[in-house]
């Protein structure tokens, strides 16, 4: 069968999977039949992609990640080695709460490091930086830097992926390095100066 994408001989893809043009499937990765998949992404080893997932275009997650159902990944998200999802708030093996996933979004470029855990029923925001082996528990703001069991903000992260020179709170502007890119605190909210209308 001729398609658009790759799949690993091991892979296996449930009929009616969307897959965008581009998109490369690598080793024993299970691919539900209701999931979708946008362009030029990259699935590792081991990857499972539940039936009520979307995902962008150019997004790249590692091995051995589990994208479960109520999952929403946006265009450019990083899923690092082993990190986790979850759908369920509090799972008992017993009792079937199917109909109580809750919905998580992690938003367009945001990076979430190996071994981090994401409880279900939050937004990761914009360009976010979730350092490993992390547990988010609440809503991360864009361009926030989270570390730490619970997860805390740290400081600000460009979306080049560098930290910004920037405090925690208040209100104050930088430029990344790398990029040129200008960032101001308003409000204590990170927004690229470009953005500001």
């Amino acid at each position: 069968m001729s398609t658009d994408y790759f799949v690993h001989d091991t892979a296996i893809i449930d009929a009616g999977a969307k897959i965008g043009i581009g998109t490369k499937i690598w080793h024993w990765v299970h691919v539900c039949a209701s999931a979708q998949i946008g362009e030029k992404c990259s699935l590792g080893q081991n990857v499972f992609v539940g039936n009520n997932v979307r995902i962008g275009d150019q997004v790249k997650i590692q091995n051995n990640v589990s994208v479960y159902d109520q999952v929403i990944l946006e265009d450019h998200v990083f899923c690092g080695p082993s990190m986790v999802f979850t759908n369920v708030y509090n799972p008992r093996s017993a009792i079937s709460r199917k109909h109580q996933y809750r919905p998580t979004l992690v938003k367009q470029g945001a990076t979430i490091g190996a071994n981090a855990t994401v409880v279900c029923g939050i937004t990761i925001g914009r360009y976010a930086f979730i350092g490993a082996g992390a547990v988010v528990t609440q809503d991360v703001a864009d361009f926030a830097l989270m570390v730490g069991v619970p997860a805390k903000q740290i400081g600000w992260m460009s979306a080049y992926g560098e930290r910004l020179d920037l405090p925690l709170t208040g209100s104050a502007n930088t430029t990344c390095k790398h990029t040129g890119a200008h960032y101001q605190l308003v409000n204590s909210q990170c927004i690229i100066a470009e953005e500001i209308a």
